[in-house]
């Protein structure tokens, strides 16, 4: 990674946004789909930039950003990358995590955009019920004995460290975390990823055998792991879920007017977008998008102003955005026809990285389950906790 940096505060980040999105991440971003290579490229110049320290406390030289600043840059990188925007978003929601309880040099070398981190939750036992993990932490020696199967982990091989659940070591609860060193003697990730969309952001299976960490790996107290994931890394990764969605529906639907305004129908002497029907389904998108954006805001001024309703709000929008995304990626794809098809576009790309996000632990259907129990007054995790 790069060297120190100055960590720009959050009113400082966008000209150094703006100008990796535009010079970096975006001329790769059809070849990162293509080949599936990590952006470690566009991750390096974030680093350098400061932009991977924005969570960082002040204290230990970072930005002392907030979720609403986690927000902008995923959606800001979204509309290039897919891939790199994960690979962020991953990195934000672990460092959430790991700036609340984990080691000063750690937090350090994060804030300096020298350690990239990344959530390892899911996992082959518990599928997407990442509140319910299945792998076990025992003693050994001094130190702590890891063995897991983790079915996807964003960044495999490729982060620095994982934060990572396991069952508690011998307390009470659900779930216990740990700051997991990705070079582990014990750790063995999958073949590299090849599928329909995020074809970048290296998420693969990753299993442990016998990782011994030390017992300064605990990330917070024994057992209160699933408290942690819901109050710390659980609003940044949904939020930034949604800022993604949007990310991806704002490029779709740009290209998508690109194309209505500059196709001509030769035979009526007119473009595309002079058509009823097109415009009609255009305004239905370029709606359909403004919705997603109004539901983030609000949903970021919630938790801003601590309103009731944040619980609710951070709940929804990743589902709601999940959710539009495919909405809109479908119709960009029928609005534009034969030449949403084409890789060099990149509406095509942007239509498959879009569904990824209906999948992602807590899926939408897990979701709509929450928030059911939640607004019905029932219990969140049921018996989980």
């Amino acid at each position: 990674m790069s060297s120190a940096v100055d960590t720009p505060t959050p009113v400082e980040y966008r000209p150094a946004l703006a100008s990796i999105v535009e010079t970096v991440i975006a001329p790769a971003a059809a070849e990162t789909d293509r080949t599936g290579a990590y952006p470690r490229a566009a991750m390096d110049a974030l680093g350098a930039a400061g932009l991977l320290g924005l969570l960082s406390s002040p204290e230990v030289g970072g930005g002392g950003g907030s979720i609403a600043d986690v927000a902008e840059v995923v959606e800001t990188i979204s509309t290039a990358c897919g891939s790199t925007a994960m690979v962020v978003l991953m990195h934000y929601a672990a460092v959430s995590v790991v700036e609340a309880h984990g080691p000063v040099e750690v937090r350090s070398a994060i804030s300096r955009g020298q350690h990239v981190s990344s959530l390892a939750f899911s996992e082959s036992g518990s599928r997407s019920h990442f509140w319910a993990p299945m792998s076990s932490a025992t003693p050994e020696g001094d130190g702590v004995r890891l063995d897991a199967t983790k079915s996807w982990i964003t960044s495999a091989g490729q982060a620095d460290s994982y934060v990572w659940s396991s069952r508690p070591l011998t307390a009470e609860g659900p779930m216990t975390l740990w700051l997991v060193p990705s070079d582990s003697t014990g750790l063995r990730t999958a073949a590299p990823f090849d599928g329909l969309g995020l074809r970048g952001n290296a998420s693969r299976p990753v299993v442990a055998e016998g990782v011994i960490v030390p017992a300064t790996a605990l990330l917070g107290a024994d057992g209160a792991g699933l408290d942690i994931a819901l109050g710390t890394a659980l609003p940044v990764f949904l939020v930034g879920n949604a800022a993604f969605s949007l990310g991806l529906m704002e490029a779709m639907v740009g290209e998508a007017a690109t194309h209505l305004t500059s196709t001509r129908l030769e035979h009526l002497d007119s473009t595309l977008a002079e058509q009823p029907a097109n415009r009609g389904e255009f305004a239905r998108l370029r709606t359909r998008t403004d919705e997603v954006r109004a539901f983030l805001a609000d949903t970021l001024a919630a938790l801003a102003s601590g309103r009731p309703d944040a619980t609710l709000r951070v709940l929804q929008v990743k589902a709601v955005a999940a959710e539009a995304a495919s909405e809109v990626a479908d119709g960009v794809m029928r609005l534009c026809g034969g030449a949403a098809f084409r890789k060099d576009i990149g509406v095509e790309r942007s239509f498959r990285d879009s569904l990824a996000a209906r999948v992602m632990a807590p899926t939408t259907a897990a979701l709509r389950d929450f928030v059911g129990r939640a607004t019905l007054g029932q219990p969140l995790f049921g018996d989980a906790r």
